[in-house]
């Protein structure tokens, strides 16, 4: 007696990691990231039970910010986001069409990357990994995010809280000084178990907060194999097309122009993905994995975008990121983008004022040394997850 097998005895250990991500913002590069993350932690831990969690979105901290939103009624957010539509010069039948993708975007997509309907706010998981994405951009006036320190594991009830190419974004030291909240961040920071982030920039003010040098990933989707989820065939495309892929109406009327003339040039059309673009001849609505579809069979890709970028370098096609500097509490994306093109070796796909994008498009591309690069840091990412799933 007590001799025999003891199924219990011998049952390998599963541990619960919960990831607080930007899985529910309302795009492909938020969607994707999170899923690629999902699978890396599964990859590195096969025993890991993983699910999402959610942060509750904090105070709009930047003064002239509008941080009402949240209070509008669901038909006044509408009304101001059909007004925002309406203002891209784009044909009415895709307006309605973006209109209606954002609006059941949640419903229709999520469900595909794992994310359920209900809100998972309890954090006792045995590990908590905060990021990637913006998760950190504490500054930031998007009503989704804002100022929330559970994206800092505050009052996190996890056994363990780590990072994993964590970025903040276009937030400075400057600024965090500014809404003066250093040193409840520093503090937040200080009780993480370890801190991995995805650019110079997050690496820098980690440092600045902390007093201790975080190691630099790639973001997820960069060093995740999407290819056995990516339908072979994408539908309702031109057989030759570019693809202009960024938010609704933030490439100015210059870009659009040299986006349309280079289009007419190669006897390609232009479809617009992620948002109305007024140089797009059609705008495509699809599930985040046909939209890697469509950026592989793409002629070229224009955008100006973070995962715009990522998804045209895993497509392996000609590519031209439009590189936007922050004026002062204005959009920019050269912190992220900056340090991503130069981490990739791809600082020649960067277009600056003054730059033909026909002429960035038309150059080459030296892809298999990305590749090998990207291969390399999937193992450095394996390496840390591994670390800290099981440390």
């Amino acid at each position: 007696a007590g001799l025999g097998f003891n199924p219990t005895r011998w049952r390998i250990p599963v541990q619960s990691v919960g990831i607080m991500s930007m899985q529910r913002i309302l795009n492909y590069g938020s969607s994707l990231q999170a899923y690629a993350l999902r699978r890396l932690i599964e990859e590195a831990d096969p025993n890991a039970s993983v699910s999402y969690l959610d942060y509750r979105p904090g105070p709009i901290l930047l003064k002239g910010e509008k941080s009402s939103d949240r209070r509008r009624s669901g038909l006044a957010r509408a009304a101001s986001k059909l007004r925002e539509y309406s203002s891209v010069d784009a044909r009415f039948v895709d307006k309605v069409a973006f209109f209606n993708h954002k609006r059941r975007y949640g419903n229709v997509y999520l469900p595909l990357i794992g994310v359920g309907a209900e809100l998972a706010h309890q954090t006792d998981v045995d590990i908590q990994v905060i990021g990637s994405d913006e998760v950190f951009n504490c500054v930031q006036s998007n009503e989704n995010v804002g100022y929330s320190r559970d994206l800092f594991g505050h009052g996190s009830r996890a056994g363990r809280v780590v990072s994993y190419a964590a970025s903040f974004g276009n937030t400075t030291l400057a600024k965090i000084d500014t809404v003066g909240i250093r040193p409840e961040i520093a503090s937040d920071l200080s009780r993480f178990s370890a801190i991995s982030v995805r650019d110079e920039n997050s690496r820098r003010l980690v440092e600045q907060l902390t007093s201790t040098s975080p190691p630099i990933h790639l973001d997820p989707t960069l060093v995740y194999d999407f290819t056995p989820s990516v339908p072979a065939a994408r539908p309702d495309a031109p057989d030759k097309y570019i693809v202009a892929y960024g938010y609704s109406g933030r490439f100015q009327p210059s870009e659009n122009a040299e986006i349309a003339q280079y289009a007419r040039r190669i006897g390609a059309r232009v479809i617009a993905l992620g948002g109305l673009q007024s140089s797009a001849d059609q705008y495509v609505d699809c599930d985040p994995f046909t939209l890697l579809a469509y950026f592989r069979d793409a002629a070229a890709v224009v955008t100006d975008t973070f995962h715009g970028t990522i998804f045209s370098v895993l497509s392996e096609v000609p590519f031209a990121t439009i590189v936007r500097p922050s004026i002062g509490n204005e959009y920019g994306n050269e912190e992220k983008l900056g340090y991503l093109l130069r981490v990739l070796g791809l600082e020649g796909r960067r277009v600056n004022p003054g730059d033909r994008i026909g002429d960035i498009l038309d150059a080459p591309i030296d892809y298999p040394s990305v590749k090998d690069l990207r291969a390399q840091e999937k193992a450095r990412t394996l390496r840390y997850l591994s670390d800290v799933l099981t440390t």
